[in-house]
């Protein structure tokens, strides 16, 4: 039974997305009753896909009280088997249902989001039934991921998300940036995807098998794991935004709000994460691996809180957010503990998903994404602030909220392996990732209090317009969304809840009774949440006009370009390689279309001399003819006078 549940998981999507891909085309334009039915059908396919995988999900998580696996072979090929089949835990089943909760939110709140309106065009009803069907698309491939038992299944998932990313990014195509963004988005991914490629064909080669289990159970040596879990780490690096493939993330903000919220807080970011998490044991056995994410976790910790604090549009700042806390859970997996990394994806899934549904609530009532025209917000959106307050608390790490509890077991787990070197990696990463997330703490409570004074406080930059809270079908999904956002980490508290996700009872090492022990490992971060706080309050009440990210200084324009990593990329990366294409280009142009080409001319040229000399001979041999054909006439009619 429950290998059927996970199987029907990502099956209920993909059947939604497919079918929903099938409709007819809306007619573009205005409004007509065939548009009408199309988008219905779009909504009702999309929504019904996602609530159902909902309910597989929780039905899974309450059956699954061991791990569980099913599969038969597909394919093999000279002993190298394929195997169709799932694999599943606690672990698994709690994922798979933050990933079907915020997909069915996103799913009821395009409805609104996309609605026709002053924020819309004609088009939206032509657009709206592949953009529902490739967001059930994009969460069965989640899931797939999710439940696979096989490496090439998991590949599928992964690979099918790219896509589907891309196509989401760039859905409205008209508006600035959308296409290049998506382009990026999908071209980023794809190189360390080339490297996921790769350690996966070592694993089977080496192993005789791509399925999970068997790639587990294997004895590799060590240069086979270590050269493969590099090459892996590549693709995690692309899908979970870390340095130095981090640069498509805050770009795809380009797509759609919504589209946003199911890339930073369901699928694609969490999936470079989960499978790190779902191959742990490759990963500890050979330790350089461990080692090299420490660093690229601790690096891309505080990049991205340094970039969000300099940023104007609201949805830049949660974007280089979601890259900031990609690398909290990293360092977790880096550390040795990658239930403190799954129960950080778990609440980040849950807050972030919240935030980017309550900007896009905001957005749509004031129609900009820029933080220096917006203020005053709170009088006028009051459910919308109060439920960006949860969110950006959750973010910030306020306890009692869900990132509190999360976050904290992160630096825990650094501390421990920092001061004690229980890590499977050597201590000095400890204290990397322990210090990065101290300081990504006071960072994050620093662009969290920014985001809130500019958008929500002060006096109002919006003369011209009078915003309000959202109607009921985008008002409901961000008032559903601050529930887990405020009470999931109080979760730890629960052992069923810790037993499925094999942490301890208390996200807090060497909490043996089950008890939150409140030492220094808790009053440091909170001292520097509290410093962050304090300072961007600080600031802002010197001058409730002013911008705080104006106390930057010179660092200001440096922290707004992501320390024009961007640009190094386009000098280093993009530059060379349209060199060398225009190179390439020249030389098939020159040399191998210009030998094809010259040929052809020689032999046409050839062709055409030789035809001319025919035509030049043509009329000498009928002059020749002509005359030969008179001397024997003349001469017929002497030898005829003679006689």
């Amino acid at each position: 039974m429950t290998g059927l549940l996970g199987a029907l998981l990502p099956a209920v999507p993909l059947v939604a997305g497919l079918l929903g891909l099938l409709l007819p085309p809306a007619p573009r334009g205005d409004r007509a009753t065939g548009g009408d039915r199309t988008r219905t059908t779009a909504v009702t396919l999309g929504i019904t896909g996602a609530a159902g995988a909902l309910a597989l999900a929780v039905a899974l998580l309450l059956t699954v009280d061991r791990p569980t696996e099913t599969s038969t072979t597909w394919v093999d090929i000279g002993g190298l088997a394929v195997t169709l089949g799932v694999r599943l835990d606690g672990a698994a089943a709690l994922v798979a249902v933050a990933v079907t909760a915020v997909a069915l939110a996103v799913q009821v709140y395009s409805i609104g989001y996309l609605r026709r309106g002053p924020h819309d065009d004609v088009d939206v009803d032509h657009r709206y039934p592949p953009y529902a069907a490739q967001i059930s698309l994009f969460t069965g491939a989640m899931l797939l991921v999710v439940v696979a038992g096989d490496l090439i299944m998991l590949l599928v998932g992964w690979e099918v998300m790219g896509l589907c990313s891309y196509l989401l990014i760039a859905h409205d195509r008209r508006l600035a940036g959308a296409p290049a963004a998506a382009m990026k988005a999908f071209l980023v991914t794809r190189v360390g995807d080339v490297g996921f490629l790769l350690g996966i064909a070592l694993l089977g080669v080496s192993t005789g098998s791509f399925r999970i289990a068997d790639v587990l159970a294997h004895d590799h040596s060590g240069a086979t794991l270590t050269a493969a879990g590099l090459l892996l780490l590549a693709g995690v690096a692309g899908k979970s935004a870390q340095f130095p493939l981090h640069t498509w993330l805050p770009d795809a903000m380009a797509g759609p709000t919504p589209i946003s919220a199911l890339i930073h807080a369901a699928t694609m970011v969490a999936a470079g994460v989960y499978a790190v998490a779902r191959l742990y044991p490759l990963f500890t056995a050979a330790p350089v691996t461990l080692t090299v994410l420490g660093v690229l976790g601790a690096i891309t910790l505080l990049l991205g809180a340094l970039a969000a604090t300099a940023q104007d549009d609201i949805k830049r700042v949660l974007a280089w957010s979601t890259v900031s806390q990609l690398g909290y859970m990293t360092g977790a997996l880096a550390v040795g503990s990658p239930s403190a990394a799954l129960f950080h994806l778990l609440t980040h899934a849950a807050f972030k998903a919240l935030l980017f549904l309550a900007a896009g609530a905001v957005i749509h009532a004031v129609g900009t994404t820029l933080m220096s025209e917006m203020g005053g917000l709170r009088r006028s959106m009051p459910v919308t602030f109060w439920c960006t307050v949860v969110g950006l608390g959750a973010l910030a790490g306020v306890p009692p909220l869900a990132g509190f509890w999360s976050k904290d077991g992160v630096l825990t787990v650094a501390e421990s392996a920092a001061l004690d070197g229980t890590g499977p990696a050597p201590s000095w990463v400890g204290w990397i990732v322990w210090v990065a997330g101290l300081v990504g703490v006071a960072v994050t409570a620093w662009y969290a209090g920014r985001l809130l004074l500019r958008a929500f406080f002060g006096a109002s930059r919006l003369p011209l317009i009078q915003p309000h809270d959202p109607p009921a079908v985008l008002r409901w999904p961000v008032l559903l969304l601050a529930v887990p956002a405020a009470l999931l980490g109080l979760a730890g508290f629960v052992g069923a809840f810790a037993d499925r996700l094999r942490f301890p009872t208390v996200p807090v090492a060497g909490s043996e009774d089950g008890l939150v022990h409140l030492g220094s490992q808790v009053l440091l971060p909170l001292a520097f949440l509290l410093l962050g706080a304090g300072l961007v309050t600080l600031g802002w009440r010197r001058d409730r006009a002013a911008d705080p990210a104006a106390a930057l200084g010179p660092l200001r324009p440096v922290f707004a370009r992501a320390f024009r990593l961007d640009d190094v990329q386009h000098t280093v990366v993009v530059r060379p390689v349209r060199a060398l294409a225009s190179a390439a280009r020249a030389t098939d142009e020159g040399m191998v279309d210009g030998a094809v080409e010259g040929s052809g001319r020689a032999a046409s040229g050839l062709g055409a001399g030789l035809a001319a000399l025919h035509r030049a001979a043509l009329p000498r041999a009928a002059a020749g003819v002509l005359a030969g054909a008179l001397l024997v006439g003349l001469a017929a009619a002497l030898i005829g006078g003679v006689r």
